[in-house]
Parts: C-alpha cells; sequence; structure tokens
C-alpha cells in the first residue's frame, strides 16, 4: 500500500525527488528553514552571545560577569599599559601576557586611574592581587612597585575596587581564550 500525500491544498505530493511538485515542496521547505534562522538570530544576539567588540578580549568571572579586555601581548604594549588613560569602563580591563611564568612587577607611574592588578597562573587561577593601588604622580622612577610572591603568566588590571565587587579572590579561575 502506498500513502497518498497531499498538500493544503489537495495537490498531490507524491515524489518528493522530482517532478514540479517535488521542486515546490523543496521550495517550501528552503523557505521555512530560512525563516526560521532568521527570526532566530535576533535572540540569539538578545541572550549575551554577541561576540568581544574588536580587538578585546572577553574574560569571564566566575560569578558569569564578562570583562572586555585590551590584550597587552607586546613589550611595547606591556611598557605603556593604562598609563595616562583616564577612564576605565566598569567592564573593561587590561590583559598582560607573557611567554614564560615570573613574579611580574608592576608600577602606576603616569597611571591617572587607581587599578585593581591581579596575577594569574598558567592555568587562569588567581595567585595574587593588589586592591585598589593608587596613581602615583611622581615624575622620578621612585612609584611604589607591585608583584605576587609566585610566578604568573597573565596580570589582569580593572578599576580599582572592582574586584571586590566582583567577589574575585585567590583561587578564582578566569576563563579567556587568546588569538
Amino acid at each position: 500500500m502506498t500513502a497518498r500525500l497531499q498538500d493544503a491544498r489537495g495537490l498531490r505530493l507524491d515524489s518528493f525527488r522530482g517532478g514540479r511538485w517535488g521542486a515546490a515542496v523543496r521550495r517550501r521547505r528552503s523557505f521555512a528553514l530560512g525563516s526560521v534562522l532568521l527570526l532566530s538570530f535576533p535572540c540569539y544576539a538578545l541572550a549575551g552571545n554577541d561576540p568581544a567588540p574588536p580587538g578585546l578580549i572577553p574574560i569571564t568571572l566566575p560569578g558569569g560577569t564578562i570583562i572586555h579586555a585590551e590584550l597587552a601581548d607586546t613589550p611595547q604594549k606591556r611598557a605603556e599599559g593604562l598609563m595616562y588613560r583616564e577612564h576605565l569602563g566598569a567592564d573593561r580591563g587590561m590583559l598582560f601576557t607573557f611567554s614564560q611564568a615570573q613574579a611580574w612587577v608592576f608600577w602606576m607611574k603616569n597611571t591617572k586611574i587607581p587599578l585593581d592588578l591581579i596575577w594569574m597562573n598558567e592555568k587562569k587561577q588567581i595567585i595574587h592581587m593588589e586592591q585598589r593601588v593608587p596613581i602615583c604622580t611622581r615624575t622620578d622612577d621612585s612609584c611604589p612597585q607591585y608583584r605576587p610572591n609566585e610566578d604568573a603568566l597573565y596580570v589582569l588590571e580593572l578599576t580599582g575596587g572592582r574586584a571586590e565587587s566582583l567577589k574575585l579572590q585567590r583561587g578564582s579561575k578566569l576563563q579567556f581564550r587568546l588569538p
């Protein structure tokens, strides 16, 4: 026994592969699939799955907050860091990356905003933090230096006080992928 297929108008749809009616069915399916995909796109974007702004690395914190960080991955970018900046948004930061783990030293010379400094190991786990590090207005090279007690592969700088408000602490693990 062969099933007889009909569309909503009562037209026979015996063959889905060929013929006039098969082509019509394929067009309808393609249109329906395309419509569903097109209409789903705004929902995808609204769900928070949109990519990071160009040039920034998304860093996911344990509570789910995402920080978009500039990447300081060259000697020149690491030397300049956030110097001379007047403002750093609550959802922004700078991620310093190094080729080998060391007790990397930071200072606040020419930095105009207080910062939180967060050192991480190769597992992206926080090993040391300095919070609300004040600006340094000295014109010579005598600004205080900040360093961890353990070797770090990454350092994240955030606006001063942000680490506390995000409940970051030693042992917290951050998630990010480098380009």
